[in-house]
This record gives structure tokens, sequence and C-alpha cells, in this order.
């Protein structure tokens, strides 16, 4: 064990990851030193996620693994959204912790070191004391691409979401530390931003700007005229408006791909999600992306096994799902989250129940995926390289966020952080395959890479 090292274990989303690159920033500049074995530790630091019940029993036995393994002057500190909503109570589960530290705090993760041994664990949750400095620099790298965190919190009323509980209302940052942020992340050679927040197309809302987002964008663009590729992330359909589809529409460096929750199709479940149940709304919304952007890739996500849910209502989000045919589909059984409304609904749904819809709908979304990528063969589409080995490569291309969409295998050896045109020559039912263009193009493809020539 060495004095002054800590060991970070980061779980959950990426904007948990933002936090943990803040507090290792914080950490390094008060002289602490960062080891890739926990047992050369000082401190052992968990991020934790606190979701869902999946996410919340990963975290757990997380801290419990380490809690076997520390030794004498080690200190367990669990940090992140399962402290900021359970608090002292997270030492019933994990006796050995430390110290503790939530979501709104974690910038004073430096002086709950220093706070260490405590008479019992070291407790800093809730809102931070007032006067605490905003922290900039809300980023995190990873390789060529980097996430941006635009706002913190939530203030949509979701029935099914601790977000709220946990992150507290929307807070957006300014947009002048932002676009810093951007402005520094491209003179570092990072080839796309991703735009993250519980809800970007909220961005300015808590300020009473409807176009908040669309602004901040162009702001960005701005300043930052040789980033390659913006990719917006957590898009609320009712807050994407029509000039935030004008920008994304008209500016080339912005990613034509959406990730927009819809989290059911039917508007008897939706209201008692306590969400938007114009599912009309929704179509029309969709049929305009499309025709802004005939090339637009979106993703979108829902909920199965919601309290109450119905044969029928399922049925019907199955073919909503049949008829919009999204590119991309993520689902996720219902998860009863203590403290939400839909927690005390009645007619909550057997698990078995929740899980033959869950295989039923991904089966379905299965061959749409496929279809939707057999449409991109013969394309030529600039891919973003990320790793190369025995003569394949992978990337992405603009229709595909990391780690939760799917790659593109080149059949060469590219070099990573590359963005390279590649001629798409096959498809799988999430997977891309192509090969160096070498001399093939597509009209209207590389217009971004012209413009930035001549820039």
């Amino acid at each position: 064990m060495q004095v002054g090292c800590y060991y970070l274990l980061t779980l959950g989303c990426p904007k948990n990851e933002v936090d943990s690159q803040g507090m290792e920033r914080l950490l390094q500049e008060a002289g602490y030193i960062p080891v890739d074995d926990p047992d050369t530790a000082q401190f052992l630091i968990v991020n934790t996620c606190g979701f869902i019940d999946i996410a919340k029993e990963e975290s757990v036995q997380a801290l419990r693994e380490l809690a076997e393994l520390k030794g004498p002057g080690q200190f367990l500190i669990a940090a992140g959204c399962l402290s900021q909503r359970y608090g002292l109570k997270l030492a019933e589960e994990v006796p050995a912790l430390d110290g503790i530290i939530g979501t709104r705090r974690w910038m004073e993760i430096a002086s709950l070191l220093e706070e260490l041994p405590g008479n019992g664990p070291v407790v800093m949750v809730g809102d931070p004391p007032e006067g605490s400095p905003e922290r900039r620099h809300r980023f995190v790298v990873k390789g060529a691409s980097a996430y941006l965190e635009i706002s913190q919190g939530c203030s949509a009323s979701c029935a099914f979401c601790a977000i709220p509980l946990i992150k507290g209302p929307a807070r957006s940052r300014p947009p002048e530390a932002i676009v810093e942020d951007a402005r520094e992340l491209a003179s570092q050679g990072v080839k796309e931003l991703i735009l993250v927040a519980q809800d970007t197309t909220a961005y300015g809302w808590d300020r009473g700007e409807r176009d908040g987002l669309a602004s901040l964008i162009e702001r960005i663009l701005a300043a930052a005229p040789k980033l390659r590729w913006l990719r917006v992330m957590y898009a609320y359909p009712q807050h994407v408006t029509p000039k935030l589809i004008e920008v994304m529409a008209s500016h080339p460096q912005i990613c034509h791909y959406l990730d927009m929750p819809l989290q059911h199709a039917h508007p008897d479940v939706l209201r008692r999600m306590n969400r938007p149940s114009d599912v009309e709304w929704v179509r029309r919304l969709i049929e305009k992306l499309r025709g802004a952007m005939p090339d637009i890739s979106l993703r979108t996500s829902f909920i199965v096994g919601y309290p109450g849910e119905t044969e029928e209502e399922f049925e019907t989000l199955l073919d909503f799902i049949r008829e919009m045919a999204f590119d991309k589909v993520g689902a996720f059984t219902y998860s009863r989250e203590e403290g939400t409304l839909a927690a005390e609904l009645p007619h909550q749904v057997p698990e078995e129940v929740k899980r033959e819809r869950y295989d039923r709908l991904m089966s379905l979304q299965q061959g749409i995926s496929l279809a939707r990528n057999e449409e991109q063969v013969g394309r030529v589409l600039d891919i973003l390289i990320e790793g190369c080995g025995k003569g394949l490569s992978v990337g992405r291309s603009y229709r595909d966020a990391p780690e939760i969409d799917g790659l593109v295998l080149v059949k060469d050896e590219l070099a990573p952080g590359e963005m390279v045109p590649v001629h798409i020559t096959g498809a799988l039912e999430y997977d891309l395959i192509g090969e160096p263009a070498r001399g093939i193009t597509e009209p209207g493809l590389h217009k971004l890479s012209q413009l930035q020539a001549a820039a």
C-alpha cells in the first residue's frame, strides 16, 4: 500500500465517467497519485450507479469485493449515485465504508480524503455548501472521442425514474464554460464531441430558453470549426424543437443521429408513466426529422412490463416499432425503484412476463436493425477507427454512438484515431463490414472534409 495513492473504479453511464474524470483532476491537483492495482492504493474509490436494481447490485458487489481486499491503512469510499440516494444507509450494506460522497458534492473529494479516518464514515451528500464554485472542464476523453456534459440533474417527472431523486433538478452549465471545454477538446485533436446530460434537449430551460441547445451547438461549432463530429445524446421528444432540427440539418459537422428515449407507444401506459402521451405527435416529429435528414439514424429505448401493461398495450408497442423502423432500439424490463411513483402502482407485472416481452421486442428489432444496416451496403461512410489487429480494424460511423451501438469492421489495419472513408460491403444485425474506399466516393459525403480543407 502506497500512502497518497488512489484507485478509482467507475460504474454506470458516460455522465458518471465525466464525474470520475473531474474527481481525478481534483485529486491529482491535490497531490494524490492514481494506481491501477487496488492492493497498492491507500484510497479505494468506487463511483457507483444507482439507476436500476441491476446497477445497484453491481455497485454494492464492487464495494464488497474491495472491502474484502482492504487492509490496514486503506480506506474505502463510495461516490456517485448510490451514495447520493442512500447516504449513510449504504454503510448498512457495506459496513467497511470509510467515506460516502454524492453526485452533487464529488468536487469535495480531496477534502473528504483529508478527513479520513473519521469517527465512522465521513458523509458528504445532498447539495453543496452555499457559495461552492462551479467546477469547470466537465468532460472525459476516450480515444478520439469526448463526452461533454452540458447540464446536471433532471426536472422531468417520469413516474418510474429515480434520477431527479439522485441528481436533483436540471441545472444548465454556463454556455461560456461549455464552449471553452469544446475549444480545448478540439485543440487536443478530439474528432468526436458527444453532448450528454439527463436531457440534452432541456438545456437552458431552467433559464427560460426554449432553444438553448440549438444556440449552444452553433456556438460550439463556431468556436471549434475543425471538429469532425458533434453528436447529441439523451433527447426528450417534446423538447426537440424546429430550430434544433434546422441546426442539425444545416451543419455538416453534426451527426445525423439522435438518441431519443420514448419509453412506450401506448397512450395509457405513457400516462401511467407521467410521460407525454400524444403518440401521433411523436410520429409527426419522426417524420420531420427524417424529412430534414433522410439519412438520420434514430435510436430509442422502451420499458417493457411497466405496472399494468396489458398484452394489448404491449402489442401496440410492437406495432409502433414495426411502423417506425428505428435504426437502434434498447429495451429494459421495468425496475421497481424505491421512492418513485411507479413503485406504488397496482398490477405489477411478473418478472417472467417482463422477460418474455423483452425477448419478443428484441427479436423483432433484430430483424429491423438488419434491414436498416443492409440499406447501408454500397455507401461510402467516414469511419472513426478505434482499434486494429490481425488484418482488421474496428470503428464507428456517424450512425453509431460509442459503447451502445454497433461497429464497422474494416478489412485492413488502419491507425486508431483516424477518420477514413470506407466502402460498406456487408451488413450484420448490429454491425457493418467494409473496406477502405480507395477512390470510391459517394456524392456529398465528404463535404465536411472539403469545407475544413478550405478553412
